[in-house]
């Protein structure tokens, strides 16, 4: 039977994509193999490595390292998010657990085989995403596993609508309990999924162009979008000055979609861009490394993806116009600070 299983590893960037793996740390055990497929020898082995840490922790860090090494099998499926980005990765898991001695960080490994990568997470639903944020380093996905698997038999970027996979034994439900418990970091990342799927799902393209508007007045600069069926490309002009005439003068150009914006994408906003203009591509998804590169290359261009306009929304949301933050609810919470059992 082939399982799915949700992976956190935010301690390697590119290298887990270029490089073709999975990997958690406890640096300081040894090869998981000497220690047997045994809960109780793991749990042991854990107590003399880690004196200090918590109780509570031993159980939970036992199960991350069995099912590492021993309960995934070759061909089950790996979904990992990229905090960093937003993004998620999705891979099949192609050979058994190995121990990389000579690395510093790491070294229980395992090959992978990324089949879809930089996927946005605004395509899937709120109950799917909060799953993936299980503050455990390693987990069984359930809810979301049909939801996923439509999404991977496809080829489209549209929105997924949740298929949850139901719960049947008590057992099962106290696992999934300790494995969603709610903490200060996935009660963020569910507020940033929120914000990412309805600016994708609950607004048009030309709404979305109003808002990054706005959002840059939040910002303190004037922002006007131009006319929309004849824009030549350029959505939004910005400026500091009150009359828009002293440069620097700021084209900006709103993509309302997950995809990926490659090199030639970007390439067409700066055919548009005099010596004295700069500008700003705004996307919902992400950018490929040559996108990226390009906008190493070019110091009057900038770069928005999903993410960032995210956390700016988070930043200036008090300051956005009231018709946002109507189709945005947001207000601050005080919520559990624990640090996750993850390694």
């Amino acid at each position: 039977m082939t399982n799915m299983w949700g992976i956190h590893n935010d301690a390697f960037g590119s290298e887990l994509v270029e490089q073709g793996f999975i990997s958690i740390g406890w640096e300081e055990m040894p090869d998981l193999r000497t220690i047997g497929d045994d809960r109780e020898r793991m749990k042991a082995s854990l107590e003399r490595t880690y004196p200090s840490a918590k109780a509570g922790a031993i159980p939970v860090w036992a199960g991350i390292l069995l099912r590492f090494a021993y309960t995934m099998q070759v061909g089950d499926i790996v979904v990992a998010p990229y905090r960093p980005d937003g993004t998620i990765n999705f891979g099949v898991v192609e050979g058994p657990y190995e121990y990389h001695q000579h690395v510093k960080r790491h070294p229980h490994r395992r090959r992978v085989r990324w089949t879809r990568t930089g996927v946005s997470r605004g395509l899937f639903p709120q109950t799917v995403l909060y799953e993936i944020g299980s503050a455990l380093t390693l987990f069984q996905v359930r809810k979301g596993v049909e939801t996923f698997e439509r999404f991977l038999d496809s080829e489209s970027d549209e929105p997924f609508d949740p298929a949850p996979t139901p719960i049947t034994n008590q057992s099962e439900r106290a696992t999934v309990w300790a494995e969603e418990e709610p903490n200060a970091t996935r009660i963020e990342q569910y507020s940033r999924d929120f914000i990412l799927r309805t600016l994708l799902t609950d607004l048009s393209h030309e709404e979305f162009e109003h808002f990054t508007a706005d959002l840059l007045r939040t910002l303190g600069y004037q922002a006007r979008v131009t006319p929309y069926a004849s824009d030549g490309g350029i959505d939004v002009i910005a400026h500091r000055d009150p009359l828009g005439l002293e440069p620097p003068i700021i084209k900006v150009q709103c993509k309302h979609t997950t995809g990926t914006q490659s090199r030639p994408d970007v390439q067409r906003l700066i055919g548009t861009l005099s010596s004295s203009e700069l500008g700003l591509f705004v996307t919902l998804g992400t950018y490929s490394r040559d996108a990226l590169e390009l906008e190493r290359e070019r110091q009057n261009l900038r770069l928005f993806s999903g993410a960032d306009i995210t956390t700016l929304t988070l930043d200036n949301y008090s300051s956005l116009p009231g018709r946002w933050r109507a189709r945005l609810p947001l207000r601050q919470v005080l919520v559990v600070d624990r640090e996750p059992e993850v390694d």
